[in-house]
């Protein structure tokens, strides 16, 4: 039984990969680590308590100590690793929990594993692999035009997108000068299940059901390639099985969409799902439709303009085929978020009221 190690497994991305690697890899133990943070929660991972594959360790990946006795507790045949400290806006206003997450505890990780893989040896040793995960966001900003590839040249621009990119060059190092098995892949714009209301879809599904103003920066028309959830971890899956060591892979959908088309289709799928003559918020807020709702607000400094992956080298390598088409997957979100107020509730917390984040004093318009 292969033990895979998830770093970042109670947050949104990392909590929906370790339920499916679990429901489609029975011969798969899955060890997860994870310093709960705001965007990590138990909640996320309700459920596995009782699963004999399932063990969990409360532990920040920039804690050397911590992150050793891990491995030498759990023994891992993989680390994935999905810990990262991930809100564009919440790196404007505090850059340093990034790079000491980001950076650092990367760094911290790549260590633990090269140390732990240096002790294997015959079929351990080859079998053992790293596989990071990254975003699209380390490529820049595009043009109206184009995709990033796997080769396309590195021009973060915000203080989340570098702290990424630095991890990323660090694993490229590792398996450039220690030769450990390490695997990139980096993704478009996620969404479904378990995200954190900081992020746009969960934020704008929470406060048009609640009748709150749709905050949409700019003129609305900055261009993100959308993948949902469960298609992003597949494809890690299929990078962490099947890639080349030392490869990478970029993991999209095809799915462009400007701000305003996500609102949009969001105020959609509601009048769907909870039509606006039954909802008592928009009633007393004297609204009679959701795109009511939408307010065009101050833009985010340094705010990059369009991004689109190109995932051929993916699909060819590795056979990655997204299901989920746009709107059937934000359709089925919307459907999850009306579903699970308790879990949206209890992950805020008091700590995090959807308020206004990334306008830090001085930065750049």
């Amino acid at each position: 039984m292969a033990t895979i190690l998830v770093t970042g497994g109670a947050g949104f991305i990392g909590s929906n990969f370790v339920r499916g690697l679990l429901a489609q890899r029975p011969q798969h133990r899955v060890v997860v680590l994870d310093a709960l943070t705001y965007a990590g929660n138990l909640l996320s991972l309700k459920g596995l308590e009782q699963e004999p594959r399932f063990a969990f360790v409360e532990a920040d990946i920039a804690d050397r100590d911590a992150v050793r006795a891990a491995f030498a507790a759990h023994a891992p045949d993989a680390v994935v690793n999905f810990a990262a400290e991930s809100h564009v806006d919440r790196s404007i206003d505090g850059p340093g929990a990034f790079v000491r997450t980001n950076v650092t505890g990367t760094f911290e990780l790549l260590e633990a594993a090269r140390g732990h893989w240096g002790a294997l040896a015959g079929e351990a040793r080859e079998r053992f692999r790293f596989l990071h995960v990254s975003t699209d966001e380390v490529y820049g900003s595009l043009g109206p035009e184009g995709r990033f590839r796997e080769d396309s040249p590195y021009a973060p621009n915000s203080p989340y997108a570098a702290s990424k990119a630095g991890a990323d060059h660090l694993v490229r190092a590792w398996h450039e000068t220690y030769g450990l098995p390490t695997l990139l892949t980096n993704c478009s714009n996620n969404y479904g299940p378990r995200q954190f209301p900081e992020k746009l879809i969960p934020l704008m599904i929470l406060n048009a059901a609640e009748a709150r103003p749709l905050p949409i920066y700019g003129d609305g028309g900055n261009v993100r390639d959308w993948i949902h959830v469960e298609d992003h971890c597949e494809g890690v899956l299929l990078a962490l099985e099947r890639g080349v060591p030392g490869g990478r892979y970029n993991l999209g959908a095809d799915s462009e969409r400007t701000n305003l088309q996500v609102v949009d289709a969001l105020c959609a799928a509601l009048e769907e799902l909870r039509p606006a003559r039954d909802n008592a918020a928009l009633k007393a807020a004297g609204k009679a439709s959701y795109l009511e709702l939408k307010t065009f607000v101050k833009d985010r400094p340094g705010h990059d303009r369009r991004y689109a992956i190109d995932s051929s080298h993916a699909r060819a390598s590795l056979g990655f085929v997204p299901r989920f088409g746009f709107e059937d997957g934000l359709r089925q979100t919307v459907r999850w978020y009306l579903e699970n107020a308790d879990w949206c509730e209890a992950v805020q917390s008091g700590r995090y009221r959807r308020e206004r984040l990334g306008l830090a004093e001085g930065a750049r318009a």
